[in-house]
């Protein structure tokens, strides 16, 4: 995410480096580079220049600071613009109503039906809310299974009426639908075009004003850049929206989009989408995406992932097996799994401090326990409960049935040793500690 900006912004802001106090040459050559490299990731000429303007006003008025060195000093502000660039305050969602009701608008392909699911899921298993998706667009009876499908895979009911073509209709027949059966929460998933058209604009517009949402909610995708925020501003005078979602950010994204669309649109980026996986959903935190943008990391968000994963229940029943000695593969898989359904790894990988610069070349991909998994499932019942029985005929096997090498079988034996010895020492953390440990172990 944004490595090629946090990679120039790095670059820029080391120009300081050696210098004794901040001057208006010195920050005038930083700020030069700054905004070249803001313009590289395809962030408005205007909105590059007023912020470095701000940030020349603020370093060379800052004076006070004497205790900071320069390049620290001019992080800091960097660091404070760029989180007031991108909202400042982190906005929620605004769920009064009986029911809530979500109004999901954007263009074709920037991944609208698939976040209208990943929100479902999140306002589920977040809020313990009972969301209803509802199938507004009529065009493509492919968006239709589409949202059927996602439904389906993370338990929320999905109201369609395939014989109906009037999306007003079917939105405001959703709505009745979900008070009628105890929804509290109803995801408008509308159709989109290729491109900015009048009709599309008049559909959503209608549908808007039929229903009234609580929540008009502008999907991007994040890969499009300066064009997205420019969409966002044709959508923003004709619905008035509420937030922005932006999608694909864990794509080869420049960040232009993420950057500056609240100074075009003067709304609040509200959720991102990072990864394919229903539970790759986020809530935008200006604070936060400034400090990866930097190079900073994002632990606090690391470990939000960590704890929502987190089971109490299993980590008590984890603990009684450790000290009884009867840790087996079997709940190392199952720790594998939590790890996964934190998200994208090189995306986890990228919030701690200083990892996703020493991380920039290194392709990490979503399958990076699969391997591990594999040698797993290779085993029997008994090499997964009773690992040292795995003798060497027994590697041979399970190396074979894996598809890896005996090599391979035995670095993963060697490293569940130690993780089986260090656990024991650590009792009292569980799994907690188990996923802290394990995020350095991929294939």
């Amino acid at each position: 995410m944004f490595d090629n900006l946090s990679d120039k912004l790095d670059k820029a802001l080391h120009v300081l480096k050696g210098h004794g106090k901040i001057t208006e040459v010195n920050v005038a050559e930083t700020l030069k580079e700054v905004r070249r490299a803001l313009l590289d990731a395809d962030v408005n000429y205007k909105i590059a220049k007023e912020f470095t303007n701000r940030v020349k006003e603020k370093a060379l008025g800052s004076d006070v600071l004497t205790t900071l060195q320069p390049g620290q000093l001019m992080v800091k502000i960097v660091k404070d613009e760029l989180t007031e660039l991108m909202g400042g305050e982190t906005a929620g969602i605004n769920l009064s109503g009986t029911p809530s009701v979500i109004l999901m608008s954007g263009l074709q392909g920037s991944g609208k039906t698939t976040f209208s699911g990943k929100l479902a899921n999140f306002l589920k298993n977040k809020k313990t809310k009972k969301p209803l998706l509802v199938a507004c667009d009529v065009y493509r009876p492919a968006a239709i299974d589409q949202l059927h499908v996602v439904g389906e895979q993370i338990g929320v009911e999905v109201f369609s009426d395939r014989g109906n073509n009037d999306p007003v209709a079917i939105s405001q027949a959703g709505i009745a639908y979900a008070k009628e059966n105890g929804h509290n929460v109803v995801i408008i998933d509308t159709a989109g075009r290729l491109a900015v058209d009048n009709e599309m604009m008049t559909e959503i517009a209608n549908i808007h004003k039929a229903i009234q949402p609580q929540e008009t909610l502008f999907v991007v995708d994040s890969m499009t850049g300066q064009d997205a925020v420019n969409t966002a501003k044709a959508f923003n005078d004709i619905l008035n929206f509420d937030g922005v979602i932006l999608t694909k950010l864990d794509g080869d994204t420049r960040g232009g989009a993420a950057i500056s669309i609240k100074s075009v649109v003067n709304k609040p980026i509200k959720f991102i989408g990072t990864g394919e996986k229903m539970e790759a959903i986020d809530v935008f935190h200006p604070s936060r995406m400034a400090d990866r943008i930097l190079g900073m990391g994002d632990v606090v968000s690391l470990v939000e992932r960590a704890q929502e994963q987190f089971d109490e229940e299993e980590a008590r029943k984890l603990q009684k097996k450790i000290a009884k000695n009867q840790f087996g593969f079997d709940d190392f898989k199952k720790q594998i799994q939590q790890i996964k359904k934190m998200g994208n790894m090189k995306d986890l990988m990228g919030m701690i401090p200083g990892a996703s610069k020493a991380l920039k070349d290194v392709d990490i991909d979503d399958d990076a326990f699969k391997g591990i998994e594999a040698m797993i499932d290779s085993m029997t019942l008994d090499e997964r409960t009773k690992p040292h029985i795995i003798n060497a005929s027994r590697k041979k096997r399970i190396a074979k049935g894996s598809g890896t090498s005996v090599q391979e079988v035995n670095q993963l034996l060697k490293q569940f040793n130690q993780m089986s010895k260090m656990m024991k020492m650590m009792q009292g953390g569980g799994g907690k500690n188990l996923m802290r440990m394990m995020g350095g172990m991929k294939r």
